[in-house]
């Protein structure tokens, strides 16, 4: 069989790790993950490698920092003083919260991950939390599902 072309839709399950070896996210034969090869839905280093493998093969893929969440940036980490706040949720380190910011005029709620609690007072970072890391994918092509490409 060959390899996937742009517009090809695939199938493959991952098991996601951190340098560290934690495991961020795994799918499985039931539920795996399906793609269009070319649509940009996926980091470039995933989708290249992806577009060099034959259906049941296996490959272990690296998306670096830039290509995955991005950098950890140090201006999304919030203190907020709110002693109402603090006594009505009660958080704690590693906690997410949906908390409300404004955006060009819009309000809505983002995920923050608490850091810290001091007192009436938290810190939040508003990070992706994959941010800052390497994103390394244990892949198994499981299926390629041809374009039609009639004109």
């Amino acid at each position: 069989m060959s390899h996937p072309q742009p517009g090809d839709t695939v199938s493959f399950t991952y098991t996601g790790t951190l340098d560290n070896g934690e495991v961020f996210s795994t799918t499985n034969e039931k539920n795996p993950m399906r793609v269009i090869i070319g649509s940009n839905d996926i980091p470039p280093t995933l989708e290249q490698t992806l577009t060099h493998m034959r259906v049941g093969e296996q490959k272990k893929v690296t998306v670096p920092t830039d290509e995955g969440y991005g950098p950890r940036q140090k201006d999304l980490l919030q203190t907020i003083d709110n002693p109402k706040m603090i006594a009505s949720l009660q958080p704690k380190p590693g906690m997410v919260l949906a908390l409300k910011v404004e955006k060009d005029g819009v309000e809505q709620k983002v995920p923050a991950t608490v850091i810290e609690v001091n007192g009436s007072r938290i810190t939040v970072d508003y990070n992706h939390p994959l941010a800052g890391h390497n994103l390394t994918y244990n892949i198994t092509l499981l299926d390629i599902q041809k374009t039609d490409k009639q004109p």
